[in-house]
């Protein structure tokens, strides 16, 4: 099934264009609509609750306008074909002064030409969750919680939550005429563990580009949740050092997102917040890592069809065989950087700015396999279940928790657990370490990432398991 088109955003449809022909004068103009709804259910031992997110329920335009003198922009939540001339003297009178009063070399270059574009995508999905209701959602997250508790003596509790968002956009310009209508989900089920004075907790994130048919997969991946669990109530405290770590695919993940995420988003580079401005062109990494980042890698909770300034999705080499490329970018950073924008343009909702931010972003698969890998290892740890990280993009440092370390000695799991665990060190000198990458790949997009500590935007992220030396604390 195809997620179907928003019919408000239908029916202001022409008063839209009627906007954008108003004011086709000018250098620019464009108009951003957007018609989305965000809901989340949990259950557990504290409660049941069923919301809607206030954050990410929204229905507003955003119009970005250009003359000579540079770029302004214009919020506003209603539009009817009687309401576009009050609009066009509000932006000719009230917002149209304001551009140049922001100096800014950028807005003085010429714009790149537009390509005339139609498109209309729709996600796909199994199970709306609208089908289930209310009512079903939550009765299939108690089924999940009810099997999840009864699976040991030793649980005080399972928590099970689940939330979808519903985004509806259509951008118009003088050459383009875009509609998306897509869905994701996300699930978490988390368990909570006692043995004598020690609680432990732990769990798994589950996501994907469609709808309530991720409440099976949740249901089946109960035993994996469980052991992590269990096994952390024996787990000891880290002794500090380097050692040869192999990571799973999720650590892999956050690796990718924290180590050369933010510091590849081009607005850093026009701020000169980022050292990865200064090292285009050089290795970076290990000639096993190639990264890319884009909304169309494939289908996530990063993924869209095109990003909030009408730039269509990309895939992009951000790391080649070990050598960085490029960054990404969103229209105005790559203006003033004269190069193309990657489609990363996104706003955390029609009333905030659009920044540079990443979608799907990931190391490519290599050859070797896991248990490969753990043989390798004279002593080290298997590093899992990635909790929080994150980065100085101008020093190129990282700093990255994981729950879960488990012992390797003489290429064997010991069954030593040690957890928590701080993941450091200067991202080049991790990457380089890099010396084993495996055939197999995973993804995942439980997360919502921030720009420092606002504008927050749904990301993926995701990669093969590798074999690297690591700071371990």
């Amino acid at each position: 099934m195809k997620v179907q088109p928003s019919a408000y955003l239908t029916s202001v449809r022409s008063a839209l264009k009627k906007l954008v022909s108003s004011l086709s004068d000018l250098s620019y103009v464009s108009v951003l609509a957007t018609d989305n709804i965000s809901r989340s259910f949990s259950v557990s031992a504290r409660g049941i609750t069923a919301s809607t997110d206030p954050q990410y329920t929204n229905r507003g335009f955003v119009l970005r306008v250009r003359d000579e003198d540079g770029y302004a922009e214009y919020s506003f939540n209603e539009i009817s074909d009687e309401q576009v001339p009050d609009i066009v003297n509000k932006v000719r009178n009230e917002l149209l002064p304001l551009s140049g009063k922001i100096p800014s070399e950028n807005m003085k270059r010429n714009l790149p030409e537009e390509e005339e574009t139609v498109f209309a995508g729709a996600s796909d999905y199994e199970i709306h969750p609208e089908e289930l209701g209310t009512e079903g959602i939550l009765k299939r997250l108690h089924e999940i919680r009810e099997e999840g508790r009864k699976k040991d003596e030793r649980l005080m509790d399972c928590s099970v939550s689940f939330d979808y968002q519903e985004i509806h956009k259509i951008f118009l310009s003088a050459k383009k005429d875009l509609e998306q209508n897509i869905m994701w989900s996300c699930g978490r089920v988390g368990f909570m563990a006692v043995r004598g004075h020690e609680i432990k907790s732990s769990g798994e994130g589950y996501s994907n580009f469609g709808g309530a048919e991720l409440l099976s997969e949740m249901m089946d991946g109960l035993d994996r949740s469980l052991k992590d669990t269990l096994d952390l109530l024996s787990s000891e405290p880290m002794i500090p050092g380097e050692y040869d770590c192999v990571c799973t695919p999720s650590v892999t993940g956050m690796i990718v997102h924290e180590a050369f995420g933010h510091g590849v988003e081009m607005d850093m580079f026009v701020k000169d917040r980022a050292l990865a401005k200064y090292c285009i062109g050089e290795a970076v990494a290990s000639p096993l890592i190639t990264m890319h980042d884009g909304a169309s890698c494939f289908g996530d909770t990063g993924s869209y069809f095109f990003d909030d300034e009408g730039n269509m999705a990309h895939d992009t080499v951000i790391i080649e065989k070990g050598i960085l490329k490029t960054g990404m970018a969103d229209e105005i950073s790559a203006q003033s950087l004269n190069i193309p924008a990657t489609g990363n343009g996104r706003r955390e909702s029609y009333e905030r700015k659009a920044y540079t931010r990443m979608t799907n972003t990931f190391f490519e698969s290599g050859n070797d396999r896991p248990e490969e890998m753990i043989a390798s290892v004279k002593y080290g740890f298997l590093l899992d279940k990635p909790s929080s990280g994150m980065e100085d993009p101008k020093n190129w440092g990282i700093q990255c928790m994981v729950s879960i370390a488990r012992e390797i000695r003489d290429g064997k799991l010991t069954g030593r657990i040690f957890s928590p665990v701080v993941l450091s060190g200067y991202v080049p000198d991790l990457l380089k370490s890099v010396s084993m990458v495996s055939d197999q790949m995973e993804h995942s997009g439980t997360g919502f990432c921030g720009k420092g500590y606002k504008e927050w935007v749904k990301v993926s992220t995701g990669g093969p398991w590798i074999k690297a030396k690591i700071r371990l604390g």
